[in-house]
């Protein structure tokens, strides 16, 4: 599904090389719910982008779905990025002047999908979550919780391949926490491939293995259920 082999990601000015990245190796099989932790500034961050298409990386092999990212020009790239990657985001980026349903529909919209189907699915991804009663609501008129809930859906809505979640209970209280977690937990048991950066124990735990980042590499790696192994790269 995803394999990261021996990436490097520098960011330069005239006088300062500063890798976020180097040496960075990771394998993760369809179907795998990966939680990726470190301190901050260790590179999490960084690792995410890049497997999201969202940032280009320096040097090493980076291969999405069987194909070669680096290999992508940018219109590709923005392709795949909207058919098979969904994202979750710690500040749930919803757009604050649209509904529940014409925000899961956004990323739909830029596929040119059908509105009928665009519809269809926003109604479906939003029932998955348990918030159809809350379509024509905006988003400051929803709990924290259920904004990250509209996020998961509008993620769900376009049917990915993998799901990228970025500290995805960070501005949740506990109880909100769990909650989310629990969706998490459920979609992966129905096959989801889900990688999540977290800086929470508790939480990566509940994962199914959980790789450690230290100054852009990974040095810790633990698979917690048999036949979910890390391959080396």
């Amino acid at each position: 599904m995803l394999k990261m082999t021996s990436l490097a990601k520098v960011y330069r000015t005239e006088m300062v090389e500063t890798y976020a990245l180097r040496d960075f190796n990771l394998t993760v099989k369809a179907g795998e719910f990966v939680a990726v932790t470190g301190p901050s500034g260790s590179g999490k961050t960084t690792f995410l982008t890049i497997a999201g298409l969202l940032e280009a990386f320096s040097g090493g092999s980076y291969w999405l779905d069987g194909v070669d990212v680096s290999q992508m020009d940018d219109d590709r790239r923005s392709r795949i990025r909207n058919e098979k990657i969904g994202f979750i985001f710690q500040a749930f980026n919803l757009i604050p002047d649209l509904n529940v349903l014409d925000n899961i529909e956004v990323p739909l919209r830029y596929r040119g999908m059908a509105a009928a189907e665009r519809k269809k699915r926003a109604a479906e991804a939003l029932a998955r979550v348990g918030l159809s009663a809350r379509a024509k609501h905006y988003p400051a008129e929803l709990s924290g919780g259920q904004q990250q809930r509209v996020a998961i859906a509008r993620a769900l809505a376009g049917s990915p391949k993998l799901l990228l979640a970025d500290e995805p209970t960070g501005n949740l209280d506990s109880q909100m926490a769990r909650s989310v977690m629990d969706l998490l937990e459920e979609l992966h048991r129905e096959g989801a491939t889900i990688v999540m950066v977290t800086h929470d124990p508790q939480l990566a735990a509940r994962a199914q293995r959980n790789v450690h980042v230290i100054d852009g590499q990974v040095v810790d790696m633990a698979a917690e259920l048999p036949g979910f192994k890390l391959e080396a790269a």
